[in-house]
């Protein structure tokens, strides 16, 4: 029976990218969270991709997360590189730490798929993902308004639709909201990665403080342009 287990010989290369998504999460955030940006939310997602790097097994040496959506790096081998495994650890990892951190009362699921990713092209992935916050960020806020001036949300949508990105700034200028100077880290999203710190520590055989280097996960709230040189040389050195 066990050749009938289908993609249980298909692996990747590393290194690779994991990208998650809520599934239906809009059904679970409809009235429980504030639009068009929660920081609550913003928050359980943070604390997801960030136990991601720390405690799934994984090893991931990077996380970039928005809205619903989080993509960890992987520099190395891990689960013989098996596709399946990847994709089930870390989808069942992420829905348990989310609903945990979220404090859902019903459980929610990430699916997740796996990407081979060569270093030099993992700052244009970011770049792609970055470009796509900020979609998101400008409809959020266009409908937001919408919906605060009494367009119900099939017609705020049907009034947004095929407007560009210039269009959107405009709109929103128009209503009072300055799409620029929203908070970074709803424009550009926010990133955990590893980095070497030093702490006072004690040591008891010569009782003596001392300083020690710990690695661990930081969260930026403030990541630059990722499509930009300096952007992305930030990343291939966070990721190093």
């Amino acid at each position: 029976m066990k050749d009938r287990e289908i993609f249980a010989g298909l692996s990747t290369t590393v290194p690779f990218v994991l990208r998650l998504d809520g599934r239906s999460f809009h059904r679970f955030s409809k009235d429980r969270y504030k639009k068009p940006y929660d920081k609550v939310f913003s928050d359980a997602m943070v604390k997801t991709a960030r136990a991601l790097i720390t405690d799934s097994g994984l090893s991931p040496s990077f996380a970039y997360t928005f809205s619903d959506e989080i993509s960890i790096y992987v520099p190395a081998p891990v689960f013989d590189c098996r596709v399946e495994k990847l994709v089930s650890v870390s989808a069942s990892f992420a829905s348990s730490a989310f609903t945990l951190y979220a404090g859902a009362e019903q459980p929610l699921a990430f699916d997740s798929r796996v990407i081979p990713m060569e270093e030099g092209l993992f700052p244009d992935y970011l770049s792609w993902r970055q470009a796509e916050a900020w979609r998101n960020h400008m409809n959020g806020y266009a409908q937001k308004l919408l919906l605060d001036e009494g367009v119900s949300p099939t017609n705020a949508q049907k009034q947004l639709d095929g407007m560009n990105a210039a269009a959107l700034h405009e709109f929103a200028f128009s209503r009072g909201v300055n799409l620029a100077l929203t908070p970074a880290w709803e424009r550009r999203g926010i990133c955990i990665y590893r980095d070497t710190v030093m702490r006072e520590g004690y040591n008891p055989i010569t009782d003596e403080h001392v300083s020690v280097t710990r690695i661990v996960p930081v969260v930026d709230e403030e990541v630059p342009l990722f499509k930009t040189p300096e952007g992305t040389s930030w990343v291939l050195e966070k990721i190093r």
